[in-house]
């Protein structure tokens, strides 16, 4: 929306750094961090009376977790709240590719929201079943995929691009948008199993976000992908802002997040910001990369998937119990421990995904 002030510059004022999609990222950032400041207690107070007992905790779950009993989720209302302020005041809204990582980013936290209040309102930890879930995220997904589809410069379009073989491409043809929903709603459910533990999955979507953000405004850039040697996807760099204004909601919310928490993300965070980083990988033509970035996220929904699979075939486990952080708890390692470490992996993946911008 700030954007619009560079119509009375002159080219040689203030309002000439609206035209600079780091300024407004900045602003964007800054944003979301007042917001989850001021917004933030109010936001807790008013979860802790409506919710009374607050998020179910499973019975079966490690002995650690019933201390927490009590505490307030949607948390991540305060996270998509400060994200969508702040993209809708600094980023270009003529932008598509603004509006389609918003519209997942909000469909997918609409579908947690409606999972933590079916939770908290019957007080049980099942909400909104499973299948239903899917199915509507698949949707919304459809929808992003061919969306962004239809944003794509040609060369680009309905194609899969590679990191390292950057002279490949594969031509998916319409096999692209059940890709691009595999892609979003592997992301959305992978951040939802990662978050069972203070402060766990807040710091990885930011950093996650943050080098997504990075990608954006690299292959946003001519001059950047030229020298990077990557494809260029015009209009990607106003996904910056998106991503400044995630890492400040993410710190924002992380300030009340930090254990012991006073509240917790719930779905309505984990799937909109899940759904979010599928979204921007689809756009930026990254959805390898994502699988780097990501790759702690990766981990936990295998950790899921291989204790199924293989409790159902032999009924015994693999790990102590799923996901993998919770493996590591039952282990016996603090819960300050997992998170950290957790924290220093994603760090790691970051920076390897970030290296495929240049290797070749």
């Amino acid at each position: 929306m700030l954007y619009w002030l560079t119509a009375l510059s002159d080219g040689g004022d203030v309002f000439n750094l609206f035209r600079y999609i780091t300024f407004r990222a900045g602003g964007a950032f800054l944003t979301a961090l007042v917001f989850g400041f001021l917004f933030g207690p109010p936001l807790i107070n008013v979860l802790r009376r409506t919710q009374g007992k607050g998020q179910p905790i499973r019975s079966d779950g490690p002995e650690g977790h019933v201390a927490k009993a009590g505490t307030p989720t949607m948390g991540g209302l305060l996270i998509v709240g400060a994200l969508l302020t702040s993209t809708l005041l600094w980023a270009r809204l003529d932008n598509g590719y603004v509006w389609m990582v918003l519209f997942v980013t909000m469909s997918f936290g609409a579908i947690g929201f409606a999972d933590d209040y079916a939770k908290v309102s019957k007080q049980n930890v099942n909400g909104v079943p499973g299948k239903v879930r899917l199915l509507l995220g698949f949707a919304i997904a459809g929808v992003a995929g061919f969306w962004a589809a239809q944003l794509h410069p040609p060369e680009l379009s309905w194609q899969l691009a590679f990191p390292v073989y950057k002279d490949t491409l594969l031509n998916l043809g319409v096999l692209f948008v059940p890709f691009a929903m595999i892609v979003i709603v592997g992301a959305a459910n992978s951040v939802n199993l990662t978050d069972g533990l203070d402060g766990l999955a807040i710091m990885p979507v930011m950093v996650a976000g943050a080098t997504l953000g990075i990608i954006a405004y690299a292959v946003g850039r001519v001059d950047f992908t030229d020298y990077l040697d990557v494809h260029y996807v015009p209009g990607t760099g106003e996904i910056l802002i998106f991503s400044a204004g995630l890492i400040g909601g993410g710190l924002g919310f992380l300030w009340y997040n930090a254990p012991p928490a006073a509240v917790f993300m719930g779905d309505t965070g984990s799937l909109a910001l899940g759904g979010a980083l599928g979204a921007i990988a689809v756009a930026t033509k990254h959805e390898v990369v994502l699988a780097i970035v990501g790759g702690l996220f990766v981990v936990e929904a295998l950790s899921v998937i291989i204790q199924v699979l293989y409790f159902k075939r032999t009924g015994k486990r693999v790990f102590l119990m799923a996901p993998i952080h919770h493996h590591y708890e039952k282990k016996g390692w603090a819960e300050p421990t997992i998170v950290i470490r957790f924290w220093i992996i994603s760090l790691i993946l970051a920076l390897i995904g970030l290296a495929t911008l240049k290797v070749r």
